[in-house]
């Protein structure tokens, strides 16, 4: 059995067994490429936390706290908040709903207004 470039054509240069060795090989790929999307994905969270650590003056424990809250609250996926967070870093643009939950968890914290907020009106 050969095996292929990404392009689908035969390399050459491996040959792969036929003893189902092969489907071993493939299974340690998938692992391998499992292991390499979770470390990238391990990143962008502690990148988010370490915003949320700046911006909000919270400790990381309490980051990690902030971050999940506002994953559970608004149904959206950790590592999803996370890179919006990210986003909202380098643009400025983060959804309203993302932004009003993580204003509200930081606030149980202690007062913050974060950046390009504009100030709450007291009623």
């Amino acid at each position: 059995m050969r095996r292929h470039h990404e392009s689908g054509t035969p390399d050459p240069e491996v040959t792969m067994p036929t003893d189902g060795g092969a489907d071993r090989i493939l299974q340690l790929e998938e692992e391998v490429q499992q292991l390499k999307d979770a470390v990238v994905s391990h990143a962008v969270v502690d990148q988010a936390i370490g915003m949320i650590v700046a911006l909000g003056r919270v400790s990381p424990d309490q980051g990690w706290t902030v971050l999940r809250e506002v994953s559970q609250r608004t149904n959206i996926k950790l590592r999803n908040v996370a890179d919006m967070i990210l986003v909202w870093g380098r643009t400025g643009l983060l959804p309203a709903e993302v932004r009003t939950v993580l204003e509200e968890v930081l606030d149980r914290l202690g007062p913050i207004r974060l950046p390009d907020t504009p100030p709450r009106r007291e009623h």
